[in-house]
């Protein structure tokens, strides 16, 4: 198993590492500050550092389904490192940082429009959920209260819960189309300040307020009770 250093400090961009295993589908390590794929944000992109400097685009990172394994994903055109390489793993920080604090603002979103969330996605510079919502809420509305509350520099905090205590709890449970990170024991949940506390195992940023400015872009009717709200930065 891979150790995800990103899910205590989601401002890791460095760290060292010994390759475990190669496969057609790519390279998995000991420990990582790639974050994977999943709960709508995209995996990491960086490279991988070998001991004569020769650098590796990884352009992608997954977990395996089955295995469970974290795959660091290569570019084209490049010899792959061997099996108990020591390697330095970096990743593009302007891209992770971006989707940080669109990530987080995705849960303030959350806290704008207090309604079931059926699905979302998040992506360098946009995120969008879609809300089980009868009425949509007003474009300029939302934009102003949703900045109001970015700027209230609400402070992230991080703690852990038991999958039986996450049970226990459903209404912690935002998104109906993804299931909380459970079944390895425990449960990471991340809050920001009074405002919002859900399960989350995506990368944030440490305050509401670096989030910084963001616009509405729009807000479409996916269905009959359906609202895609989509944001970018303003």
């Amino acid at each position: 198993m891979t150790t995800e250093l990103f899910r205590e400090d989601g401002y890791l961009k460095s760290c060292e590492a010994i390759v475990t295993a190669v496969n057609h589908r790519g390279v998995c390590v000991d420990q990582t500050v790639f974050y994977p794929m999943g709960g709508g944000q995209p995996g990491d992109q960086g490279v991988l550092i070998r001991p004569d400097r020769e650098e590796i685009d990884i352009v992608d990172c997954y977990q395996d389904r089955d295995e469970g394994a974290l795959i660091h994903v290569p570019g084209e055109g490049v010899e792959w490192p061997a099996v108990g390489e020591p390697v330095t793993l970096t990743i593009d920080w302007g891209r992770r940082y971006r989707l940080m604090r669109m990530h987080s603002c995705m849960h303030m979103l959350c806290v704008a429009v207090p309604a079931p969330v059926t699905g979302g996605s998040i992506r360098d510079g946009s995120g969008r959920l879609d809300f089980n919502l009868p009425d949509p809420p007003r474009k300029e509305d939302l934009e102003r209260q949703l900045n109001d509350i970015i700027q209230q520099n609400h402070p992230m905090t991080l703690s852990w819960i038991t999958d039986a205590e996450m049970a226990q709890q459903p209404e912690l449970i935002r998104t109906m189309s993804v299931k909380p990170p459970m079944g390895s024991g425990r449960v990471r949940l991340v809050r920001f300040g009074e405002a919002d506390l859900q399960p989350c195992g995506g990368t944030h940023v440490a305050n509401s307020g670096e989030i910084g400015a963001v616009r509405v872009e729009s807000i479409k009717n996916k269905g009959k009770q359906n609202r895609r709200i989509t944001v970018v930065f303003a």
